[in-house]
């Protein structure tokens, strides 16, 4: 390569580089910079633009282009095709082949050594180019810096090392003032980091610590900016020598000087020369040590080391020894609790992990006796009961700047600090770990339980003023200070479980409570201010799950002399006591209204979970807040329109805000008894249930948060709510559903296209595009329960107008169902500016609802669903005139294709097949054939397989034949189990159908017959009832006999005749419930006559006894009088004499406020995830089960499997249907939290069939649970007759 060459290729790769330079001087590291020069084709888009890429480019091309056409040549046949399929494949193989060649390997040795050279030589030319400009700054330096001159210039940027041997001479302290000013001048205006490596650096420092304590502050402060100068403009490596250097400088003033607290008797004045030195040496060092978090990440651990570990020595200065002399000591602490009172500074190196792992070492091995003063200064604080000076209102108090400061104020400087670094140590693991520390004052180590307790007792004695929002008041105070703690702490579990969570703070804690309930003096200075800040923590320590189970079950709190009860019972007595005005505190009359809805508000975290309520419901504190809150409610419209000569006795202007927002505490905690089923039906027996919702409704419009405790919005609650037919009319009445359909269609038909559009909107590919996802689960949350849709449809017709315009608005269901689902006309069509996907949505959503056989009874027998699909289908072909035309397939056939089989067809996994909704791929892309008249094609009706061989039926048989004189009825029923539950768990296929017809009817006869099990009373019902004749079916039932019996003979259970058998046991059904039904008057759609719906259990026990209506009549009647009825047969206890006149006029199924609210219940204990899948998705456990057991699985479960379900509720108990249900959810688990990230949750609970589910396989999980929980569950559904209200 000649010398021209070699310059054009050192050009051309200097371009390169410079391109590149802002990006390789960004690189931490030259490991990185060579990654960014090695993948850089890959991140820079101008790689093949810059010459040195080019002039590679053509150097390879012109070294291998023959070798490459020779490669291409080989690998090519005859006719120019190459003999590989692939194109890839040809370039790998021409690639391979080009560098195993001798001229691939001569020009990669020629091309490294000519860059080698290139290289070599720009790096000697950069190293030359350097040396020369160091030589002319230091001849510049000389020239303007000459030795005769005494002063010098700012403007050099280098110094020498003899320049800086002389500055230090000039510092000594034998040199004159003037001399000394003029060399700390100069050394402002050299590089800190010149300073530092020079020679004589240690000479400087010991001049520089020595300026720092001379009189003449001018000095001082120079010494000061140089040090402020390096903190501002130096790298770690230089400040961290410049930070330990003055924190040992400090260290020694202190030493020297030896101040103490007595000798201010008049205060603190920071005026004074050498505190005012010693504040602004302490203020820079604390400005330094809250900005040296943000960049000490980025350097080694050792500088940070040193920082932390000279700031620990300086501040342990003094407190080491333990004599009473020393206490009086004027420590460096009291200086920085001045200026930084809060302890910003290590709440910030506590805040990352990178530095508190090495504060918190620092402190165990060398430095915990800081931790030792700062639980000391607390203890002193509360024993020798200071007055709680606050600095924050003393400023208030002075015209202009504070100059002196007492030593009460110093001291509580210092306890606010204290209590800020404790506050903070104790949300770590580690930090936890110093504890027990061992205090001058007591004889036992301070333990983290002890810590906390004198916390609480500050707390208590410095308590802040009263203030109806906690947030504005003094943050200097005590409890402010003691309440910030206690908050963080209970955000952390495990910091809570071990501080918060502990025997002896909740005796402490609650101390104050137990004794005004005995009606004595709580050791409070201010109990009114106290005790809402005692509710605080005591709501915040309930929200963790640990915190309720230690309220709820354990029993610490001593009551009486033996007598020992929880903390629920406590709170929940005081809480009653105030709500009833029984506690006068501090001799007045009314009971301050923010400490009765403080502590509501610590009830309320307990009854809005399942075993919350469980355990708080025997007190009533529903009719007590119900009660004040009509007591409210009447005062505040009194004050609104007094009348002639009513006073009430209050000023409106005044009192009229407290009393609103009182009310408004009371319905919201009324408002979350519906969290949970049981608490829903207490709701609603309050008679508040509309006010509730409506000011849900208020709260939701204004997307407000539930709680300060509550995670997450209002979304679980509307579902809880919308399961029963009284919260779905509440929900209609607040405006609630009208707003969601008016959301929806604003999302589908409206979108955002009135706004100005920047980019064109996608077309959406899924069904449901994104932006209407939210509302359609929305709805489908709304309308999971069948009592909700029948309360909002039952009696509504269609509008099927002739006419829409466009700015026609649907604002109700029934509207969404004419203009979204039964799109039956030109106009509806043409009033849709969305048609495909609109109807898509309709059908979609006709598919969830559908997926409840009960609304979809009453949407065909209102509707005639099926008719408009089927003619819909008719209608969708390509030729109208043809009579064969097949069907158009496009996204809206398919979608009502995949509905019509859905209705048509009943069945679990095995028995039916739902045609897809997605095309496949190929020449036939939707190989199911669709139809347009019932019944549907054969090929979506999977046959049950043949009976295959039961090893244990011969022996269940022979029980069950053998005759029964040797046996009383309670040893036939536990033998029965027994059995039962052998051949349920030996993994073969458990019983055939009239083995278990068999079983049915036996359990049923012999457990009407027993006093234990009985516990309603047995009913009379004749078979020749004369009545029969006259009953008159509702068409619902009639649909319902028809699915019913076309199941029956897809699963060849029943004979051609069996249909009038099926209609005379439902008239004699029909006859029987109805005389056991109280007659009340409701408003509630669904508490009409008869059961909205149709009775899915008497159509299974007819299935299972084959069609004979005689045996299963009797079978029914017996079992009417057994636990199971009530909550197996929903039509059983609909408005039935059997529960309370309360319970029957709400018209909520025990099967929801009993089974369902215990599946909620344990659910949470026994599968936390799947609980908090169902919270993440505003979906509830209880909605589904209410969906699941109101027809007996239908269309989930296989035949086998649904008999398996109603014997093994009848014979083991009515509480295996709480474990049934468990059980469902446990073989779900994995799907569910899937389902759960692609928001499809509902969606899939509701669609889909449970695939793989046997009894078999699961009952010794239920046996498990049993064991476990049949105490509480079981107990409890004993009461349905008479619930405690």
């Amino acid at each position: 390569m000649s010398a021209e060459d070699e310059e054009q290729l050192q050009a051309l790769l200097k371009q390169l580089l410079r391109s590149v330079n802002e990006r390789l001087s960004n690189a931490p590291s030259p490991q990185s910079a060579e990654e960014i020069l090695l993948h850089l084709e890959e991140t820079d888009r101008n790689f093949h633009n810059y010459e040195f890429v080019k002039y590679l480019r053509h150097y390879v091309d012109n070294s291998l282009g023959s070798v490459v056409d020779e490669e291409i040549r080989k690998l090519t046949s005859g006719d120019g095709q190459p003999v590989n399929s692939g194109h890839d494949t040809l370039i790998h193989s021409v690639i391979s082949g080009s560098r195993a060649s001798e001229e691939y390997q001569k020009m990669m040795q020629t091309l490294k050594a000519t860059m080698m050279t290139v290289a070599e030589s720009l790096i000697s030319r950069f190293e030359e180019d350097q040396l020369k400009k160091e030589e002319m700054q230091h001849s510049l330096y000389a020239d303007e810096c000459s030795d005769s001159d005494s002063s010098f210039n700012q403007s050099y940027a280098f110094i020498r090392q003899e320049q800086l041997q002389a500055l230090a001479e000039k510092l000594d302290a034998s040199q004159p003032e003037e001399v000394r000013k003029k060399a700390l001048q100069a050394l402002c205006c050299a590089p800190p980091s010149d300073v530092l490596c020079c020679e004589s650096w240690n000479h400087l420092r010991q001049n520089l610590c020595a300026m720092l304590i001379e009189p003449n502050t001018d000095l001082s402060d120079n010494v000061l900016q140089f040090f402020a100068k390096s903190f501002s403009s130096s790298p770690l490596n230089v400040t961290r020598e410049i930070y330990t250097t003055l924190a040992k400088s400090v260290e020694s003033i202190f030493l020297s000087l030896k101040l103490s607290l007595t000798s201010f008797s008049t205060g603190l004045d920071i005026n004074r020369p050498e505190i005012s030195s010693l504040l602004k040496q302490m203020r820079l060092m604390n400005d330094f040590q809250k900005e040296v978090t943000a960049f000490w990440i980025r350097h080694p651990e050792k500088y940070m080391e040193e920082i932390i570990e000279s700031t620990f020595s300086l501040l342990c200065l003094h407190l080491e020894s333990r004599s009473h002399v020393q206490e009086k000591v004027l420590q460096p602490i009291y200086f920085l609790a001045l200026l930084d009172v809060e302890a910003a500074w290590f709440k910030k190196w506590m805040h990352g992990s990178y530095s508190r792992t090495v504060v918190l070492r620092l402190l165990q091995s060398k430095y915990k006796s800081l931790i030792e003063a700062a639980v000391q200064q607390s203890i002193l604080f509360l024993e020798t009961c200071q007055d709680s000076t606050h600095l924050q209102s003393e400023e208030q108090h002075s015209a202009g700047q504070r100059s002196i400061y007492t030593a009460k104020e110093l001291q509580y400087a210092l306890v606010v600090h204290s209590l800020s670094i404790l506050g903070k140590l104790l949300l770590y693991t580690n930090g936890r770990k110093l504890f027990p520390i061992t205090v001058r004052t007591r004889k036992d180590p301070v333990s983290l339980t002890d810590l906390v307790v004198v916390l609480i007792t500050i707390m208590y004695q410095y308590p802040k003023p009263l203030c109806s929002d906690i947030l504005f008041t003094d943050s200097l105070s005590p409890s402010s200070l003691v309440m910030s703690a206690l908050w963080m702490m209970s955000e952390r579990t495990k910091c809570a479980d071990e501080c918060l969570h502990q025997t002896t703070v909740i005796e402490t804690l609650l101390a104050p409570v137990i004794a005004l309930l005995r009606d004595k003096q709580a050791n409070l200075k201010s109990p009114k201010s106290t005790l809402p800040l005692i509710a605080d923590v005591l709501a915040r320590m309930v929200n963790t799950d640990r915190g309720l189970a230690l309220f709820l079950y354990e029993r610490n709190l001593p009551v009486a002399q033996s007598e020992r009860t929880s903390a629920a019972h406590v709170v929940v007595q005081f809480t009653l006591k105030l709500l009833d005005e029984e506690l006068l505190l501090l001799g007045q009359a009314d009971t301050p209204r923010v400490l009765c809805g403080a502590f509501i508000f610590v009830c309320r975290q307990m009854y809005n979970t399942c075993e919350g309520l469980q355990v708080l419901r025997p007190y009533g504190l529903h009719k007590a807040a119900s009660a004040a809150w009509r007591k409210t409610s009447f005062l505040s419209e009194r004050v609104l329109t007094p009348g002639n000569g009513n006073n009430p006795g209050m000023s409106s202007t005044q009192e009229m805000p407290h009393m609103l927002m009182w009310e408004e505490t009371l319905l919201d905690s009324l408002l979350n008894f519906a969290a949970t089923p049981k608490g829903l039906l207490l709701l609603q027996q309050t008679g508040a249930m509309q006010e509730c919702v409506s000011h849900m409704f208020s709260r939701f419009s204004k997307k407000m948060q539930v709680s300060r405790c509550e995670k997450f919005g209002y979304g679980v609650m509307v579902t809880q709510v919308a399961a029963t037919g009284a919260g779905m009319k509440a929900l209609h009445r607040s405006g609630f559903v009208r707003v969601l359909v008016l959301e929806l269609w604003s999302a589908l038909e409206c979108g955002s296209e009135d706004g100005r559009v920047v980019r064109p909107k996608s077309t959406p590919l899924d069904p449901i595009d994104r932006s209407c996802l939210k509302s359609f689960l929305s709805l489908v949350n709304v309308l999971s329960s069948y009592q909700s849709v029948w309360q909002l449809l039952a009696g509504q017709p269609l509008a099927n107008k002739t006419e829409y315009t466009l700015r026609e608005v649907p604002s109700s269901v029934p509207d969404v169902i004419d203009r979204l689902i039964s799109v039956n006309s030109a106009a509806k069509i043409h009033s849709l500016f969305h048609y495909e996907q609109s109807h898509t949505f309709g059908l979609r959503l006709l598919s969830v609802l559908c997926s409840s056989l009960d609304s979809f009874l009453l949407l065909e027998s209102q509707y005639n669903i099926c008719s408009m699909l089927l003619q819909s289908q008719r209608e969708n072909v390509a030729d109208q005139d043809a009579s064969d035309g097949s069907c158009i397939i496009d996204n809206l056939s398919v979608e009502r294709n995949h509905v019509l089989v859905r209705v048509a067809l009943v069945g679990g996994p095995c028995e039916r097949r739902l045609p897809p909704r997605a095309l496949q791929e190929g020449d036939n892309p939707y190989p199911w054939p669709m139809f347009s008249s019932y019944p549907p094609p054969s090929c979506y009706i999977l046959h049950p397989p043949n009976p295959q061989h039961y090893p244990l039926e011969p022996e269940m048989s022979a029980f069950l034949t053998s005759p029964q004189t040797t046996w009383t009825e309670e040893n036939w029923i536990e033998m029965c189990r027994r059995l039962y539950r052998r051949v349920m768990t030996s993994g073969h296929n458990a019983l055939s159908g009239t083995v278990l017809a068999d079983l049915v009817e036996k359990a049923v006869v012999h457990l009407s017959k027993s006093s234990a099990e009985c516990v309603f009373p047995p009913p009379q019902h004749k078979e020749q009832e004369k009545s029969v004749e006259d009953v008159v079916l509702s068409p619902v039932e009639n649909l319902g006999m028809n699915i019913c019996l076309r199941y029956g003979h897809v699963l060849q259970l029943l004979q051609e005749d069996a249909a009038s058998s099926l209609t005379l046991l439902m008239k004699h059904v029909k006859i029987f419930l109805s005389r056991q039904r109280v007659q009340t008057s409701s408003e509630l759609l669904v508490r009409l006559e008869d059961y909205p719906g149709h009775d899915w259990l008497a159509s299974t026990v007819f299935l299972i006894m084959a069609g004979n209506w005689r045996r299963c009549l009797s079978v029914l009647v017996k079992l009417s009088s057994l636990l199971s009825s009530a909550l197996i047969w929903p039509a059983r206890t609909h408005a039935s004499v059997v529960v309370t006149v309360q319970v029957a006029k709400s018209g909520i199924p025990p099967v929801y406020w009993s089974t369902a609210h215990y599946v909620e219940m344990l659910l949470k204990a026994e599968l936390p995830l799947v609980h908090s899948a169902f919270r993440m998705s505003g979906f509830t456990p209880s909605q589904m089960c209410l969906h699941w057991l109101a027809q007996c699985f239908w269309n989930f479960l296989d035949w086998p499997e649904i008999c398996h379900y109603v014997c093994t509720c009848v014979l083991l108990g009515p509480d295996y249907q709480v474990y049934t249900c468990l059980a469902l959810f446990k073989h779900l688990q994995p799907d569910l939290l899937e389902r759960t990230q692609s928001s499809e949750l509902q969606v899939f609970l509701k669609e889909e069939p449970i695939k793989g589910f046997k009894f078999c396989d699961y009952l010794e999980f239920m046996e498990v649970l049993e064991r476990r929980y049949r105490n509480i569950v079981l107990t409890d559904m004993k009461t349905i007759g008479h619930p405690i209200e």
